[in-house]
Formats: structure tokens, C-alpha cells, sequence
């Protein structure tokens, strides 16, 4: 390569370099950058401007930064409509909830052309359910449409797995004792016969056989999902409702859907619809686990073969000690109790580490979980062996 064509790339390397840093750093003309922008890019500029602002003023240099969407429908909607000629999905949710947090737009969303003209997540949909109770009855027919083209997206993306990961598991928790050869379990028979161990010989004797059944159609586990709605927990509740619908769908698995914040409310009637679940929560509000888990606790009709699934960030505002005391008698019974801190691709949010730790010392880790993962714990529950915790330094263990 000549020297001319390297120093010409090697300046066009350069170029795009301070053309994407007066993106980032948003000041006057130039912003020591040496480079102005024009066409597209002064666009894209002016939609980043509008959320973010310019920086502050320093040294006499610059604008001093401030929002610029306005409080009126047509100007967001122009932005809007701009952010998502100029910016990828992943990033237009991104401003779209910066929008709604910095610039205080959730009024606007109570307006019908504004949710026709917002791409829709998880987070949208969380925002929606805040706004449920404010929201004129104009508005609640688009905000349901939302709403379920999210829901429907998340079954697609989960439903497959999730039965195929639970109906394999519901299969190696019917254990039959005259399995045919592919379907010995082989830990569990080894476990059995270990009393006939022939030292001489090195090797086990398997006088009984453990072997894997097949689960028939009628109900062989039961789930009992337990969700925290105060607000921190939106993204939880969204996909709990939806992962309750999915469980709710499979034969083998009777399911059950309570939400609570100081009020407890069963769900489990409107399980074949999540989009009716989600509007029948009230995201916000106080925390009672103890009273939620007491409810949950009475729905016990089966204890070793149920599965409680606490979905909360453990902000107690009931009687600790008699939540813990339900915890240790539910495990004591033969309950698998499963305690997630969010249920969401964003990690743990904030939690109470006093009563994980206390959890933890029960028996019952509480660690966050991802959407993907969700399926492997619970299959994971069923079959009763150790959750699949992410990683070592996760709340799980109940240490900070």
C-alpha cells in the first residue's frame, strides 16, 4: 500500500474518531474536537441534545445543558419519530426510558398517539402498569395493544424452552424401580446399593434399579408463584406473568399466580391470559411478604411436590421472624422454595442483605435470575437438586 492511501485511511480513522467524540461530548461546534457536524449527523446531534442536553458550563465555554423536548405531544412525537430513523432499537428503548425518568414525559404516555409511537419493552410495559389507575379509559385499549405485542414477543422467545427444559425434568422426577436400560439413572442407582459394596472387587452390586419414568398427563408438580409488585420489581412482574402463563399451559405442572405489595391477590384465574395478570397487578405500594407467603402457604396440598417461587427484593414490611418462621416450616415439609431478587436481564436490584442471609442460613439462596435462565431452576426445583445460582459472587450466599 502506497504511503499516500495509509495516511488518507489512517486520516479517515481519524475523522470518524472525533466525529463519534462531539457526538459523545455534545458541546458548541467543535468542543475541541476540531470536527462540526452537518447533515445526519447534526440531526442525530439535535435528538441526543433534546434528552441529554449540551454539558455543563465550564470556564465560560459552552451552553449550559438543558432538556429540549418540551412538555407538548407533537414535539415528542417528532423526537420520537427521530430517534428511531437515527439510532438502532436497542438504543431507542434506551432514550425512550431516559425520556420518561429525566424529562418526566409519563403524562404523555396517557395519550393515545404517544404509545402508538413508542417502541415497546419490558420497561414500557412496567411504566403502563404504574400509570394503570391514571390512565382515561381512550387511552386503555392502545395501552393493551402495547402490552401484548410485548407479552406475545416474550412468549416466542420463551415458551419452547421453557416446556421443553420443565417436561424433561417432570420425566427424571418419575423415578420407576424396573426402568429398562436407557433409562437407569445411574447416580441415583449407585446411591441405593451402596450398602453392597465388594471391596474385593472394586464395584457395587445393584440388587434395586432407579430409573427415569415418563410423566404421565395428569398433574405431577405444583408451582406457586409469589411476586413482589412494589415498583422496583416492574420488570419481574412482566416476566413472572408471562413464564406463569407458560407453566400454567403444561399438564403436568398446576400453577398458581399471587401477587402482593401490603395485600395479597391470587391471579392463578387469569393465568390463560398474562396480559389480564398484568393489569390486574398495582405496581407500587408497601411490601408484606410474611402476610403473601402465609396465603401461599394455606394453597399447600402437596408439600413434597411443590415448588414456592418468591420473586421479591426482600423489603420487608410485615413481621420478619414470622416470614422466616414460614420459610423454615414450608422447607421442613418438603417444599422446594426457590427465593429470586429479580427476575430480569438487568441483575439484582436493590435488596434487603439481612434477610437474604437469613434465607440463605434456611436453606433458601437468594440470588437474581435471568429470563433465559429461569427454565434450568425450576427444573432444577422439580427435580430437587441444587439451583444453578449464576456465579459465586451473586447474593445467593446472602453476603454483600
Amino acid at each position: 500500500m502506497a504511503v499516500d492511501q495509509v495516511d488518507e485511511l489512517s486520516g479517515g480513522v481519524r475523522d470518524e474518531r472525533m466525529r463519534r467524540w462531539r457526538l459523545v461530548l455534545g458541546g458548541d461546534e467543535a468542543d475541541g474536537t476540531g470536527c462540526a457536524l452537518g447533515g445526519q449527523d447534526a440531526a442525530m446531534d439535535g435528538a441526543l441534545t433534546a434528552l441529554y442536553g449540551r454539558g455543563d458550563k465550564k470556564e465560560g465555554r459552552g451552553r449550559d445543558r438543558s432538556a429540549g423536548l418540551g412538555a407538548s405531544a407533537p414535539s415528542v412525537a417528532r423526537w420520537l419519530g427521530d430517534i428511531r430513523t437515527y439510532f438502532p432499537s436497542s438504543v431507542v428503548q434506551v432514550m425512550q426510558r431516559d425520556a420518561i425518568d429525566r424529562l418526566g414525559l409519563s403524562a404523555l404516555l396517557l395519550e393515545p398517539e404517544m404509545l402508538e409511537a413508542v417502541d415497546a419493552d419490558v420497561h414500557l410495559v412496567g411504566t403502563l402498569l404504574s400509570l394503570n389507575k391514571a390512565m382515561p379509559e381512550t387511552t386503555k385499549e392502545t395501552a393493551r395493544a402495547v402490552v401484548r405485542k410485548v407479552v406475545e414477543d416474550l412468549e416466542k422467545r420463551l415458551a419452547t424452552r421453557t416446556r421443553a427444559t420443565l417436561t424433561g425434568a417432570l420425566d427424571r422426577s418419575a423415578r420407576i424401580n424396573r426402568p429398562r436400560h436407557h433409562d437407569i439413572d445411574w447416580n441415583r442407582t449407585i446411591a441405593a446399593n451402596l450398602k453392597n459394596y465388594l471391596p474385593e472387587y472394586r464395584t457395587v452390586v445393584p440388587e434395586r434399579l432407579v430409573g427415569y419414568g415418563r410423566a404421565s398427563q395428569s398433574v405431577k408438580k405444583e408451582v406457586i408463584l409469589c411476586i413482589d409488585q412494589s415498583g422496583s420489581m416492574a420488570a419481574s412482574v412482566v416476566y413472572a406473568s408471562v413464564f406463569g402463563a407458560v407453566l400454567a399451559s403444561m399438564r403436568s405442572i398446576d400453577t398458581r399466580l399471587v401477587v402482593f405489595d401490603t395485600a395479597v391477590v391470587d391471579l392463578t384465574d387469569q393465568l390463560d391470559d398474562p396480559v389480564d395478570v398484568l393489569f390486574g397487578t398495582q405496581l407500587g405500594g408497601g411490601t408484606d411478604i410474611n402476610r403473601a407467603l402465609a396465603y401461599c402457604q394455606s394453597q399447600i396440598t402437596r408439600p413434597a411436590e411443590t415448588v414456592v417461587v418468591l420473586i421479591s427484593d426482600l423489603y420487608e414490611g410485615g413481621i420478619r421472624n414470622e416470614m422466616l418462621k414460614r420459610v423454615a416450616a414450608m422447607k421442613a415439609s418438603g417444599v422446594q422454595f426457590v427465593t429470586l431478587l429479580a427476575l430480569s436481564d438487568e441483575g439484582a436490584p436493590a435488596y434487603d442483605r439481612e434477610h437474604a442471609a437469613a434465607l440463605a442460613a434456611l436453606g433458601a439462596p437468594a440470588f437474581a435470575c435471568t429470563p433465559d435462565l429461569f427454565p434450568e431452576v425450576m427444573a432444577a426445583a422439580i427435580e430437587k437438586r441444587p439451583l444453578p445460582i449464576p456465579d459465586a459472587g451473586n447474593p445467593a450466599n446472602g453476603r454483600p
